[in-house]
């Protein structure tokens, strides 16, 4: 039951009738409290509580006003007493509940097969719709074992017939090749060589992905071959087959196993499609970026760079004009001797034509002698399509190179009919076009190819170009609502946006021009912000001056150390499970478990601090718990998944919000701040990144973290990956209780898109920009520029409005993708980069962007508080960066593996073990300031300073031994 309830939910839900009345007759106050909470109860869920901690403490206070008795009443009502059993059936009887029968628990079982599982619903998720059916249908709910087993059976008879009839669908050849897969797993075609990553960009990857690839379309699988299984169904049996391994899938019955092979390869081939798409483009950046290092590595070891060429190209013009008829060792010399103008003219050259050629040298070289061999090979398994005709001319161009891949000519004469404009960019058309004496113009066939490539990869990264099979690079129109035109007032008012584009822009406009003339009306008082009107830099702003230095936050801190000196990473764990139960959301995903929920969670726990300590499970299951590692295997292999630890860190963060005393945190915050945060990562993967600012190979994670410290959504992502995608996502994607509507960022989480996007979806940007200096403010319309004097030095430019009508639908389109999660933020701002600036809908959102950018700039400039604010918000996450490596510190920290799923899986485990300290310390503040002689002392700055992510008096290392009987003392106490 969740704990946090408003007056509305409240009052529908737990609200006594005047018939109810009756049940309360003659019976004492706490007899009272405890019929009235088990017949609302079981009007809500279709079944009766166990225990008062069943319910919100919010939920008994409400009921007991409304007896008009004490809330505490209830700690004397015993729920496993005769007289509680005789208030259940007297409810039952109020309520005209009958028995069950035979016949009702088959029609139960018919129905969750048809109307349940069917939707992908999980067996532990349909328990209380199993209630809520029962309760509709007036029949009594069995004992949770009963329905349990009911459950249960219904499952196994679905997946049953799901298998029988994927199976009857396969062809023999399909059966025969799954067969020959796992008979020889471990060759790129078998079971497990199927389930490997691409691995780093090397040609042999690309070879192996594409045999792969191959191999997948020969079984001819398809969406038609399930037969309309729900694709949540799906996914989870694909994930079943994933953590089988070759062994697994071999005892398992021919027709399961055949449909798990087959539901599995079917995913993997979209997965495989990615990677090879994934290694085409890192491969073509590659010899490029290759070949230009070691042409500027041969250049630069010729010449020094000239610095201050233009005053010196004056200086020389100057001496020149001064006297024409000198002698240049006279005139010149003086000014610019040889060797300076010697390095000028090599300079020159290796940024010219000149460099240019050399460049396609080298990279023609690389590409003809190795990396040619993969061409043929990525045009037989991807199939390249567009929705837009201006791309047709590339399209043409790869039809033509794998149609004349038999054809050795090295020369193809321009007459023939190939495409260059559209394939080959006009600056490389000297470079590419050879004038032939005798035959006229013509094309080097190994440089034409080139050309299509990088132009291939231009498209495709920006997805004007999609490919057939593809997730990541589907078709561009399935990231978009298929039912807009049909539903649009729906979409507009999920965004909550006016469906005339004159209303959103007359809104937009009045925002900037209020924004504006407040700050030029305030311009001359602001101190602290100053403009120059001869600068390149022309906003000078004042740094903010140190707020005073927290006193009482290291007594505090001295005060846990002694009442809890040197508690344990894993005790930390431990507690907040046993108080959170999030080690429930970890179901099996094989048909059924074996081993008691006791065992489970302890060694669920164990794997979750392995991961999350980034020890590893050897390390861990050399502890006296006398759990082996291939137990602890065993627990990640088959209960530990990305969704599970979403949805885990989800509730813990929901229980440090419940658990808040707000006299000590404040009141509850919609302020969310977000950075990331670079870990050391093995390389052999597409992951893995060399890192331009920090240096090293490694990952980003992106957390987002609200102002109390508890991060509610984490990322990985590469380390050259935009951040806005990954800004924008986590606030829509976070599970949550908490309304995120102002986001901080630094400069690299927000972009001109982004400030529109974050309008559209309804939350404010906030960012602290580097280049504040050189901002400039837009004007809302042409003839308002006098009415902002004080600002004419950072003026600019009116917003082209115009463009944002036109776009207006699109743009609304675009963001409402974004909010129902049709398609990721990624996905979607990979169309609206400057590669692909004609886009009209990129833009329309710079055009929007500017104006919102303007008037967070007119707010920025004019608040003080506003900047302190955003600089507070980015300081807690870099508080939680720095327990990161406090935490993850096995391995010297580093990511030690190079399958995605793994790195993942070990970012959500640091992720959930960080906000279990988090929650944890909170209870333990919480005990300590509970004293008035403490709670007295704090002041204003204590209270502005506290946090709960502290972790002087945690111990991360030691043994590693985990006794479930043993508590930490909070003062705790569970109501019974």
């Amino acid at each position: 039951m969740k704990q946090v309830w408003d007056d509305g939910e409240l009052a529908e839900n737990w609200n006594l009738k005047a018939d109810e009345e009756i049940l309360f007759k003659g019976k004492s106050a706490h007899a009272q409290l405890g019929i009235a909470l088990q017949l609302k109860h079981y009007q809500a869920y279709g079944r009766f509580p166990k225990k008062t901690s069943d319910f919100a403490l919010q939920i008994i206070r409400h009921v007991s006003d409304q007896l008009g008795i004490v809330s505490e009443g209830i700690s004397s009502y015993d729920w496993e007493a005769r007289s509680a059993r005789r208030h259940r059936q007297e409810i039952l009887k109020f309520l005209d509940i009958r028995r069950i029968t035979a016949r009702d628990r088959q029609q139960l079982i018919t129905w969750l097969c048809n109307d349940v599982f069917s939707e992908g619903t999980e067996p532990n998720e349909a328990f209380d719709q199993a209630c809520s059916y029962l309760l509709d249908r007036k029949l009594q709910c069995p004992s949770t074992k009963e329905l349990d087993r009911l459950i249960r059976s219904a499952h196994n008879r679905f997946l049953q017939s799901v298998h029988r009839d994927i199976s009857a669908r396969l062809s023999g050849a399909t059966r025969e090749a799954i067969e020959v897969s796992l008979a020889d797993p471990d060759v790129p075609i078998g079971f497990n060589g199927l389930k490997a990553d691409p691995g780093r960009v090397s040609l042999d990857n690309i070879l192996r992905t594409c045999s792969q690839l191959r191999f997948i379309r020969s079984l001819r699988l398809s969406t038609a071959t399930f037969g309309g299984v729900s694709a949540k169904f799906l996914k989870r049996l694909k994930q079943m087959a994933s953590n089988d391994t070759a062994w697994d899938m071999k005892q398992r019955p021919i027709e399961r196993r055949h449909s798990l092979c087959s539901i599995h390869y079917c995913f993997r081939g979209r997965e495989i499609t990615d990677g090879l798409i994934d290694l085409l483009l890192e491969t073509i950046h590659k010899i490029d970026a290759s070949a230009q290092r070691k042409v500027m590595k041969e250049l630069m070891a010729d010449f020094q760079k000239v610095y201050g060429k233009e005053r010196l190209l004056f200086e020389i013009a100057d001496a020149a004009l001064t006297d024409p008829d000198g002698a240049v060792c006279d005139v010149v010399f003086p000014v610019a001797n040889p060797e300076v103008l010697s390095n000028l003219v090599k300079e020159y050259k290796s940024s010219g034509p000149g460099y240019k050629k050399k460049v396609h040298t080298v990279l023609r070289a690389s590409y003809g002698n190795h990396y040619r061999k993969m061409l043929p090979a990525i045009l037989d398994v991807l199939e390249f399509r567009s929705n837009n005709a201006a791309h047709r001319p590339l399209l043409d161009a790869l039809d033509w190179i794998k149609r004349m891949r038999a054809d050795n000519r090295r020369f193809i004469q321009l007459d023939e009919g190939l495409p260059v404009d559209g394939v080959v960019p006009k600056k490389w058309h000297e470079v590419i076009i050879d004038h032939d004496a005798t035959n006229g113009p013509r094309i080097n066939r190994i440089n034409y190819e080139i050309c299509a490539l990088q132009t291939l990869r231009e498209r495709i990264r920006c997805k004007e170009i999609w490919v057939v099979g593809a997730d990541r690079y589907r078709n561009p129109d399935e990231d978009l609502p298929g039912d807009f035109e049909d539903r649009r007032p729906d979409y507009y008012g999920l965004l909550d946006q006016p469906m005339d584009a004159g209303e959103f822009i007359a809104r937009v406009k009045k925002d900037m021009d209020r924004t504006l003339f407040e700050l030029n009306a305030g311009m001359p008082r602001n101190k602290k912000v100053s403009l120059r009107t001869n600068h390149k830099n022309r906003i000078c702003l004042s740094p903010l001056e140190p707020q005073p230095e927290a006193q009482g936050i290291a007594p505090i801190k001295a005060e846990l150390a002694k009442r809890w000196p040197m508690t344990g990473l894993l005790d930390v764990l431990k507690e907040a499970d046993l108080r959170i139960g999030f080690s429930d959301l970890f179901q099996t995903s094989g048909n059924r478990e074996i081993l008691d929920r006791e065992t489970i969670q302890r060694r669920l726990l164990l794997c979750l601090y392995a991961m999350g300590t980034n020890a590893g499970l050897k390390r861990i299951s050399a502890g006296p718990h006398g759990v082996s590692y291939k137990e602890l295997l065993h627990i990640r292999r088959r209960f530990i998944g990305k969704d599970a630890l979403r949805n885990a860190i989800g509730q813990i963060a929901n229980a440090v919000f419940a658990v808040r005393n707000p006299e000590i945190w404040g009141e509850g915050t919609t302020s969310c701040a977000s950075d990331s945060k670079k870990f050391g990562a093995w390389d052999q993967n597409l992951m893995t990144e060399w890192h331009i600012r920090y240096g090293g190979r490694g990952v980003m994670i992106y957390w987002h973290v609200e102002k109390k410290s508890t991060c509610i959504y984490s990322q990985l992502k590469r380390c050259s990956s935009s951040e806005v995608a990954s800004m924008i996502e986590g606030v829509l994607k976070h599970c949550t209780d908490m309304d995120v509507d102002r986001q901080y960022v630094d400069s690299h989480g927000q972009s001109e898109v982004a400030f529109a996007f974050c309008h559209m979806l309804g939350f404010d940007l906030l960012p602290r920009l580097k280049a504040i200096s050189r901002q400039k403010l837009y004007l809302p319309d042409p003839g308002k520029r006098q009415n902002y004097g004080n600002l004419e030095p950072i003026l600019t430019r009116p917003i082209d409005w115009r463009l944002i009508e036109q776009q207006y639908d699109e743009i609304v389109k675009f963001a409402a993708a974004m909010k129902l999660g049709t398609a990721d933020p990624e996905a979607i701002l990979r169309r609206f980069t400057r590669s692909n600036v004609q886009h009209p809908t990129y833009k329309a959102l710079t055009e929007l962007g500017k104006a919102i950018k303007t008037i967070f700039l007119a707010r920025y400039l004019g608040s003080e508080e506003l900047r302190r604010e955003i600089h507070e918000g980015l300081n807690v996450v870099e508080n939680w960066n720095s327990a990161n490596s406090f935490i993850f510190f096995g391995k010297g920290g580093e990511v030690a593996t190079n399958r995605l799923e793994e790195q993942e899986l070990s970012v959500l485990s640091l992720h959930l073990l960080q906000i279990c300290l988090v929650y944890v310390n909170t209870l333990m503040m919480q005990r300590v300031l509970a004293d008035p002689s403490w709670s007295r002392t704090l002041t204003t700055e204590d209270r502005r300073a506290i946090t709960p992510l502290i972790y002087g008096h945690i111990n991360p290392y030691g043994i590693f031994d985990l006794d479930m009987s043993k508590r930490l003392d909070l003062d705790f106490k569970v109501l019974t």
